[in-house]
């Protein structure tokens, strides 16, 4: 993946913000033709917490479907009014929210036995995919390094989040993916990368 700029991520995170008010004012998802720098097709995921740092929204692409820009816009609109997990945002809360972006790298199935996969997990770096019987689930990098897992607990907090049972991820059924992010997040009244993952 093509590692952005700081610059860069933070006219992202603008977008982000930028594509939530205009839906607050129209309804409508903001057609906004994406910059040459953004056109290439990379997977993002747009978190949202409250004022007490709780998460508030959070959705996004794992794999590369459309140019990053408008990944962007789709992203920030569903994770602010489409999670089904949270009621819609308020227009009161907007300017309390802290936006966060992770631009992925593409998933890579880790083929391994399974009894090795644990050595192929880095934590702070890899999130994963996890998916078996029509039922996957994600978690981002920073999930991990947030809750304190080690690699086998993050593994059965993937299946967790597949629906699966903790210990499916052990099955040869079971396909195991990884992939690396690069995380902007707004801190205060400014945009920084965090720098517990790589690219």
């Amino acid at each position: 993946m093509t590692k952005l700029s700081l610059k860069e991520g933070t006219k992202l995170i603008e977008l982000a913000r930028k594509s939530i008010k205009y839906f607050f004012a129209t309804e409508t998802i903001m057609k906004d033709n994406h910059q040459e720098k953004f056109s290439e097709k990379q997977g993002v995921f747009v978190s949202l917490h409250d004022e007490f740092r709780e998460l508030r929204g959070c959705i996004g692409f794992p794999f590369p479907v459309m140019p990053l820009w408008n990944a962007v816009i789709d992203t920030s609109v569903s994770a602010a009014f489409k999670d089904p997990r949270f009621n819609p945002l308020k227009i009161e809360e907007l300017d309390k929210v802290k936006l966060e972006i992770s631009v992925l790298s593409v998933p890579e199935e880790i083929k391994e036995k399974k009894e090795l996969i644990l050595k192929k997990i880095k934590i702070g770096e890899n999130g994963l995919i996890i998916k078996m019987h029509g039922n996957s689930g994600l978690l981002l990098p920073q999930v991990a390094t947030e809750w304190k897992y080690n690699s086998k607990e993050f593994l059965e907090q993937t299946c967790v989040k597949a629906g699966l049972d903790k210990q499916d991820w052990k099955k040869k059924e079971c396909k195991i993916l990884k992939f690396q992010a690069q995380i902007f997040k707004e801190e205060k009244d400014k945009v920084i990368e965090v720098k517990n993952s790589t690219c």
